[in-house]
């Protein structure tokens, strides 16, 4: 099989199973090496066809497709997790604080359980935590969205404009230097500019396997929020504050 048809099949695949780990694609194109297979996913990257996931998966670049919340989760875990300790020191006892839908605000909001701070949120992954907090969390109400577990919409908006936070905490798909701080539904990105309009402080919590990358929708601009990573960026720090460390 010739390069290009590698490369067609591989954005076959992806077509139909949005999210696949690279030594799967041997399942289903036999006989091609791995390394043959990471050459052609670098390729199609290049050409911003398939986005490289850090944890070695895989997803066909699309303006509306948004990766389910529990294959996120399995997603860059380890840089995650640091990007929560690093939010974790913005928090202080007492303060009113926003998180966002997504798998890295999920696990900012896990490691802050026991801080005496009060906690509203559209993630409904909050709805699995058990157990005695010092927080007080409030999940707002609106339209569900299973696909990444977030409400939105009208009514949520309208809950937001209640509250005035001292800290929000954000996720995104894309941030980059043009585009700015993108989202692929417009619901969400609508959003997250009331939140931002609400609070003090307005933090982002995104891996570095987001930078450079933008979805269908811009949500607001990079000198808006403080941007919380597991990495720094020469471009984006010219344009929007970076903690890495």
């Amino acid at each position: 099989m010739i390069p290009y048809e590698r490369k067609e099949k591989i954005l076959d695949i992806l077509s139909q199973e949005e999210l696949i780990r690279i030594e799967e694609f041997q399942n289903y194109i036999p006989g091609v090496s791995t390394s043959t297979l990471r050459r052609d996913l670098k390729e199609l990257e290049k050409n911003n066809k398939v986005h490289l996931l850090a944890g070695g998966g895989v997803k066909l670049i699309t303006s509306t497709t948004e990766i389910p919340i529990s294959d996120k989760a399995n997603l860059q875990t380890k840089e995650k997790q640091y990007i929560a300790k690093l939010a974790a020191k913005q928090i202080n006892d007492g303060d009113t604080l926003y998180l966002d839908s997504g798998s890295t605000c999920f696990a900012l909001l896990k490691e802050i359980l026991n801080k005496k701070v009060h906690i509203i949120t559209t993630n409904t992954d909050a709805l699995s935590l058990v157990g005695d907090f010092s927080c007080e969390i409030t999940l707002l109400g609106g339209t569900f969205n299973p696909i990444i577990s977030s409400i939105s919409g009208p009514l949520t908006e309208e809950n937001i404009k209640q509250y005035i936070f001292d800290k929000a905490f954000l996720g995104a798909n894309g941030v980059d230097v043009k585009y700015g701080v993108t989202t692929p539904d417009y619901v969400e990105a609508s959003k997250k500019r009331v939140i931002i309009n609400q609070a003090r402080n307005s933090f982002l919590l995104c891996d570095s396997t987001k930078f450079h990358k933008a979805a269908t929708v811009r949500a607001f601009d990079l000198a808006e929020v403080t941007l919380i990573s597991d990495q720094t960026d020469k471009k984006l720090a010219k344009e929007m504050k970076i903690i890495s460390k």
